[in-house]
C-alpha cells in the first residue's frame, strides 16, 4: 500500500495554523518560559558528577569541560532543525525524524524512541536521588528505614547485583513523582510558573557551590594534578595511571556518562508548538539554556573535586580463598561508594558552602528542589515526545490525547508507570548508563539530519541557519559520541551496551503495530505534509542520495570497532 496519500504537499507551517491547530497544545509561552522549564537541566550534574569523579579520577573536571563544550557546539545545529518545524511539539527527535523518514521509516522512528528512552529515566533516577537526599538528613545511614527492603526480582543475569526492590527510597521517590505529575497535569503555564520558582531556588545553591571556592581561593591544586587517570595496585591502593588504552577507556567512560547530563539542555526545544513566536523563541531558548549550563557544568565539578580530593583506600576488600569478594574495599574522597551512587553528593556539596549543620541541611533541601526541577523538566519534554510521535503515526494512538489544559496526560501516565518500575532498580548508575546508549544514538541521528534537511529541503524557511563550520563540527561530534560510547560503556558494567541496544530496539514492534495494524501502512497527513514526498530534490543531490545509508553503516562499524578495542 502506498504510504503517501494523494494530497498536495505543503511547506512547514511557521504560523502555527493548519495542521498545528489540530494538535491540541496551546501557544502560551515565550523563550523565557522554555528557559525556566529547561532550567532543570543544570541540576542533571547531580546525577552523574559522583560517578564520573569516582571512575575517572583527577581528569574528571576536564571531562565536564569537554562534555559541555561538545553540547554547546551541537546546540547551534539543533536550533536550525527545530526552527524549521514551529508547528511540531516533542523536540529534536520529532524534527529530525522527518529527515530520516524519506530513507527509512524505522530509523526515523528509532530516532524518536531513543530520545524518549534516554530522557524518561531521569524521572526515576532523580526521584530516587531526591528520596535518598531526604532520608540522609532525617535518618542515620544504618537506621532501619534506610536498610530494609523487599526484593521482588533478581536481575543478576543482566548485571551482577541488580534487582527490583521496594524500600523507603522507592516509596518516597514515588511520592515525589506523583507530586510532579500533579503540577504537570495543569498545563504548560502552570509548569512554567512552578519551574520559575523552583529554578530560582534551585540554581542558588549550584551557583554558590561553584563560586565560593573561587572567591575564597580555596582551590586545592593537588586535587587536580598530576593529570593522570585513576588506577589501583594489586592490593586496591590508589595509584597514578597512564594514558594507555585503559586510561583512555576511563576517559571515554566519563565522557559517555557526562553527555547524559551536559547535553540535556536541548530539552528547551521540546516546546516549539507552544511558543508564541516560534521563529525567534526557538533559537533563544536553547542558546540561553546552554549558556546557563556552561556556567554550572564548569564551576560545580571543579568545586566538588577541589573539596573532596581523589581519596584513598580506607578498608581493604575481604576476599575468600576462592577469590570471591565477601566485602568490597572502602575508600574516602571522590572514590567513596556513596559518591559513586550519588546519594552522598548532596552532603559533599553542602559542606563546600560551610555554616554548620543547619546551613548544610538547608542546602541539601535546596538540592532536592533542584532534582525535582530536573524531574519536572523531563516529564514536560519526554511526554511531549511521546505525544507528538503518536500524532505523527509512529507510536500507538492512545498517546495523542491532551486534557483541557493542553497537557498530554496519557503520555504522562505512560512516563509515570514506566519510571515506577525503574525506580525499583537497585543500581541507578547502571540504569543511567544503559539509557544513555539510546541518547548517544539519538544525538547521532539528529546531528546528521541537519545536512539531510539541507539536501532535501534547501528552500525551506530557516529562522536560524547555523554556520557551515558548526554544522560540520556537529556531524563530527555525532561520530565522536559513538566512538566514546563504544569504548566507554563497559566501564559501567558488563552488558551495558547490549542492554542499551536491546531497549533501543523495542520500538520496532510498537511501530509495526501502529503503522501496519492501526494505520494500515498510511502515515497521517500532517507528517506527509512535512515530508513533501511529491517535491523532487535539487539535481546535485542525486550524487548524495546514498549518503544517509553510508553514514548509518559507518556508525555501526565505528561502534563495533571501538567496543572491541
Amino acid at each position: 500500500m502506498n504510504p503517501y496519500p494523494p494530497e498536495k504537499a505543503t511547506t512547514s507551517d511557521s504560523s502555527g495554523n493548519g495542521f498545528a491547530a489540530k494538535t491540541g497544545l496551546h501557544r502560551g509561552i515565550g523563550w523565557k518560559g522554555a528557559f525556566w522549564i529547561a532550567s532543570g537541566a543544570p541540576g542533571l550534574v547531580l546525577f552523574t558528577i559522583g560517578a564520573v569523579a569516582a571512575t575517572v579520577g583527577k581528569p574528571a573536571w576536564i571531562v565536564w569541560l569537554l562534555s559541555i563544550g561538545f553540547g554547546f557546539i551541537q546546540a547551534f545545529t539543533y536550533a536550525e532543525i527545530a526552527g524549521m518545524f514551529p508547528h511540531k511539539s516533542g523536540g529534536l527527535s520529532i524534527h529530525s525524524s522527518v529527515a530520516w523518514m524519506r530513507y527509512s521509516k524505522f530509523i526515523a522512528t528509532l530516532n524518536v524512541w531513543c530520545n524518549w528512552a534516554a530522557w524518561s529515566p531521569v524521572l526515576a533516577i532523580g526521584s530516587g536521588l531526591a528520596a535518598g537526599y531526604s532520608l540522609s538528613i532525617l535518618y542515620d545511614a544504618n537506621s532501619l528505614i534506610n536498610t530494609w527492603q523487599i526484593t521482588l526480582l533478581d536481575l543478576g543475569m543482566i548485571k551482577s547485583g541488580l534487582s527490583l526492590r521496594i524500600n523507603a527510597t522507592f516509596i518516597l521517590g514515588a511520592t515525589f513523582l506523583l507530586l510532579v505529575f500533579a503540577v504537570q497535569h495543569g498545563g504548560i503555564l502552570r509548569s512554567v510558573n512552578t519551574t520559575m520558582i523552583l529554578g530560582l531556588i534551585a540554581l542558588v545553591p549550584l551557583i554558590l557551590i561553584g563560586l565560593i571556592p573561587l572567591i575564597t581561593g580555596d582551590v586545592a591544586q593537588d586535587h587536580f594534578f598530576p593529570f593522570l587517570p585513576l588506577a589501583y595496585d594489586i592490593d586496591g591502593n590508589v595509584i597514578e595511571g597512564n594514558w594507555d588504552i585503559e586510561g583512555w577507556k576511563l576517559m571515554a567512560g566519563g565522557l559517555f556518562v557526562a553527555a547524559w547530563s551536559s547535553y540535556g539542555f536541548e530539552t528547551a526545544l521540546c516546546y516549539t508548538r507552544e511558543f508564541k513566536n516560534p521563529k525567534t523563541d526557538t533559537y533563544k531558548a536553547i542558546i540561553y539554556s546552554g549558556l546557563l549550563c556552561i556556567v554550572v557544568f564548569t564551576l560545580v565539578p571543579i568545586a566538588f573535586q577541589s573539596h573532596l580530593g581523589l581519596g584513598e583506600l580506607v578498608v581493604p576488600a575481604v576476599v575468600d580463598d576462592a577469590g570471591e569478594v565477601k566485602s568490597p574495599a572502602i575508600y574516602d574522597g571522590m572514590l567513596a561508594a556513596n559518591i559513586y551512587k550519588g546519594t552522598g553528593v548532596a552532603n559533599a556539596l553542602s559542606s563546600i558552602v560551610g555554616g554548620g549543620a543547619v546551613i548544610g541541611n538547608i542546602i541539601v533541601v535546596m538540592l532536592i528542589l533542584t532534582l525535582l526541577l530536573a524531574i519536572m523538566t523531563t516529564m514536560s519534554g519526554s511526554s511531549r515526545t511521546l505525544y507528538q510521535a503518536s500524532v505523527d503515526g509512529l507510536l500507538p494512538k492512545y498517546l495523542s490525547v491532551v486534557n483541557e489544559s493542553g497537557s498530554p496526560t496519557r503520555a504522562m501516565w505512560t512516563d509515570l508507570s514506566y519510571n515506577l518500575i525503574l525506580l525499583m532498580m537497585s543500581d541507578y548508575v547502571f540504569v543511567l548508563a544503559a539509557s544513555n546508549v539510546a541518547y548517544i544514538i539519538y544525538h547521532f541521528l539528529v546531528l546528521n539530519s541537519a545536512w539531510i534537511h539541507r539536501m532535501d529541503r534547501p528552500h525551506w524557511d530557516r529562522p536560524y541557519k547555523t554556520p557551515m563550520i558548526l554544522l560540520v563540527m556537529g556531524v563530527l561530534l555525532g561520530f565522536l559520541n559513538l566512538a566514546i560510547m563504544g569504548m566507554g560503556t563497559e566501564i559501567w558494567g558488563e552488558g551495558t551496551l547490549k542492554t542499551g541496544l536491546f531497549f533501543s530496539s523495542l520500538i520496532v514492534p510498537l511501530f509495526i503495530y501502529r503503522h501496519y495494524f492501526e494505520d494500515k501502512g498510511v502515515f497521517p497527513s500532517q507528517l506527509i505534509s512535512d515530508m513533501q514526498p511529491q517535491i523532487s530534490r535539487p539535481a546535485y543531490t542525486k550524487y548524495l542520495e546514498y549518503m544517509p545509508y553510508l553514514s548509518i553503516a559507518a556508525a555501526i562499524i565505528l561502534v563495533w570497532y571501538t567496543d572491541h578495542i
